[in-house]
């Protein structure tokens, strides 16, 4: 199940037949810089456009560390179905595309390789919106299982003028 997992979302991520969910708007742009260190551990996803390497996923979560070759270790969880389902992951690895790291590679397969922008960053890096150039993928990851829902509003909002259609963005179960 792991492998059919990351062969899927490396399919898919690679330009598989997902419709762009952001139609409009200037060209997309990440945030001008990540701190990597600051970046690293675990996060929780509270919501993202459902894709099919997802599907029956709950209370999901992405745990980065960095491998001391200097790329990022992924380790991507979820629950089938339920919060009791059966327990899937994914590992994969990452490596940033420039300095500003705010743009990475990604890969849970190789030779299959996607984008990994970070689109916004909370000040203490409490929360991060992830997405790629195409408009296909977007996900609102915290570091609690929980946002507080003006945040998560605000986020949505600024989704829209960046040109998506924030009514195709689903909340992801979490305990």
């Amino acid at each position: 199940m792991k492998n059919l997992y990351a062969i899927l979302f490396m399919a898919l991520v690679a330009g598989c037949s997902e419709t762009p969910i952001r139609t409009s708007g200037e060209p997309l742009s990440a945030v001008p810089k990540i701190e990597l260190k600051r970046y690293l551990g675990k996060w929780f996803e509270i919501a993202s456009r459902p894709n099919r390497f997802q599907k029956d996923c709950v209370a999901t979560t992405a745990t980065y560390s960095l491998d001391k070759d200097g790329t990022i270790l992924i380790l991507n969880e979820c629950r089938d179905k339920t919060l009791t389902g059966k327990a899937r992951s994914a590992n994969g690895k990452a490596w940033p595309v420039d300095e500003t790291n705010s743009k990475l590679k990604v890969s849970f397969f190789w030779p299959f390789k996607g984008d990994y922008w970070v689109l916004e960053i909370g000040t203490n890096y409490e929360y991060s919106v992830i997405g790629e150039p195409d408009g296909k993928y977007i996900w609102i990851l915290n570091r609690e299982p929980r946002m507080d829902e003006k945040v998560f509003q605000a986020i949505l909002g600024r989704l829209k003028l960046r040109g998506y259609s924030v009514d195709a963005i689903s909340r992801t179960l979490q305990p």
